[in-house]
């Protein structure tokens, strides 16, 4: 008889998302969507996937992935398939590559190296609209959805300016975010220590969230202060949502730097008190003692008032460099952050190639000049294409976050260079350390966090349970064996345990090796 699905996941623990345990049924694919789900005749299909002692779930949702530019150099994602990554999401911290206006294409791309990767592809697009044309046309393996940034907007509106939005450039942010809301973005990003961003006050940031909920849109936060004023910035996102009416989401959730070590209670308090107080408030975490960015994020934000290229010029002013180290030194005094706790994770060219995982002591030595010298010289240098990885938050208070059923999980991850280990381990490592190791919570507590938790945060209705009718995105793992192999001095190391992904119905890793590509989808929300 002629096959009535086209894959067949046979005799698998299914955990279908919600957070209900396992049941030992099977899930069959028809085309691009899953058809049924029960005890089904093998025979009824043209592939079947034995799956006995492995578990069979949604597809793991990145809440906050940098893959922005990357995606159009490497449209196989294989550092997220390969973990069990078939969505993420883009645009995020408030500061990615859409809206743009043509004259300021140069500056914002040489701004933008250090997060995103400065690659060989043509910025066609001026509109969020175009830019997410672009993506589909890009034959992407995952899935993207795409945050419209907050800094692109108000670049586009009033360019590097530190000052108060008018009521009439409010007025036309307002109108560019409801276009690009209008175009498919899932809601609006910031990213309040990386200008233009910062130059906002509550006040405008409460009347785009304004906008975001009256399209039934969200808005998400990388906070002013993940350190020393860590509670004052939770409160000022408490502000936009009970202000706005938005529902919040935080980035990255932590509390960063030795002093505040152990503090994670008072942090997840303030926001049970407001979801108490009805305010939407979640969050996604990364389970990593360490962050990554752009080098010069370390340093004084004034720095980076009216573009890159007033940047650079204030980074070869000899006079100014003594103003910078000043300041720099004082806020890695109080983040409790030395020298060594930072290392350069990537660099934009082969000549400074080997500076790649040296931390700040050993960039000075390696370049043979005074540690503010080596680190304006090598921006200078790079022209500002250079990331970081910094050690800031404890292991204790990464699994008191963990442990919180208001949190979803993310990468976090910029992918050049020797970059920081999240990029390929983030999912497994929930799993296999923090599940099955230290039962930090329960496997399938942890899938729905990573799974339909995420996708109606997000706003998908057709992703995020194994259910039928829903879109065939499926990972199947050995609960026994899942395990991140990615480390800090060898960080391109792909998982064990993860064995099938399947994206759109399309069989992308199988029996751990990626075998497809282009299965992706842009999805416009």
């Amino acid at each position: 008889m002629a096959s009535s699905y086209t894959i067949l996941l046979a005799g698998g623990r299914v955990y279908d998302g919600t957070g209900n345990p396992w049941q030992k049924i099977d899930v069959a694919i028809q085309k691009d969507a899953i058809a049924a789900v029960g005890h089904i005749d093998p025979a009824s299909a043209s592939t079947v996937i034995d799956c006995n002692n492995l578990a069979v779930c949604p597809g793991f949702i990145d809440m906050h992935s940098h893959s922005d530019i990357m995606i159009f150099r490497e449209p196989e994602a294989s550092s997220k398939v390969m973990q069990g990554v078939t969505t993420e999401v883009i645009g995020q911290d408030g500061i990615s590559v859409a809206p743009i206006r043509d004259e300021r294409k140069r500056e914002w791309r040489k701004h933008l190296s250090g997060l995103t990767g400065d690659i060989d592809t043509e910025w066609s697009w001026n509109t969020f609209d175009e830019y997410l044309s672009a993506l589909e046309n890009s034959g992407t393996t995952t899935n993207i959805i795409s945050l419209v940034p907050h800094g692109s907007i108000r670049l586009w509106v009033m360019g590097m300016e530190n000052r108060k939005a008018t009521g009439k450039e409010i007025a036309e942010m307002q109108r560019l975010l409801e276009e690009s809301l209008d175009a498919g973005a899932a809601g609006m990003s910031t990213g309040l220590v990386y200008p233009p961003c910062p130059y906002a006050d509550v006040a405008e940031l409460i009347s785009l969230s304004s906008v975001l909920r009256a399209r039934g849109k969200f808005f998400v936060a990388h906070m002013r202060s993940e350190d020393a004023e860590f509670l004052k910035a939770t409160d000022e996102m408490i502000a936009v949502a009970r202000s706005s009416g938005a529902p919040v989401h935080i980035s990255h959730l932590k509390v960063s730097g030795k002093p505040r070590f152990g503090r994670s209670p008072e942090l997840l308090e303030k926001i049970d008190g407001a979801r108490r107080d009805g305010l939407e408030l979640t969050f996604d975490q990364y389970p990593y003692t360490a962050g990554s960015t752009m080098l010069f994020a370390l340093l004084p934000q004034w720095l980076q008032e009216g573009g890159s290229d007033a940047m650079t010029g204030r980074l070869k002013d000899a006079g100014i460099r003594k103003r910078i180290f000043d300041e720099m030194a004082s806020r890695m005094s109080s983040g409790g952050v030395d020298m060594t706790d930072i290392l350069i994770s990537s660099v934009g060219s082969e000549r400074n190639r080997h500076l790649e995982g040296k931390d700040l002591a050993g960039l000075s030595g390696a370049m043979g000049r005074e540690l503010i010298d080596a680190i304006c010289d090598l921006l200078v240098e790079e022209e500002l294409n250079v990331s970081m990885i910094m050690f800031v938050a404890d292991e204790g208070d990464i699994r008191e976050i963990l442990r919180h059923p208001a949190g979803t999980v993310c990468t976090d991850g910029l992918l050049g260079g020797k970059p920081h280990p999240r990029v390929y381990g983030t999912f497994p490592r929930i799993l296999g350390k923090y599940c099955r190791e230290e039962k930090v919570l329960p496997l399938q507590e942890a899938l729905r966090r990573m799974t339909s938790a995420a996708a109606q945060r997000l706003g998908l209705k057709n992703r995020g349970l194994v259910k039928v009718g829903m879109k065939a995105d499926i990972v199947v793992f050995n609960p026994e064996t899942v395990i991140d192999n990615a480390t800090y001095e060898n960080p391109r190391q792909f998982p064990t345990g993860i064995e099938h992904v399947i994206i759109n119905g399309n069989h992308v890793v199988e029996k751990g090796k990626q075998v497809g590509k282009g299965s992706g989808m842009v999805l416009r929300v």
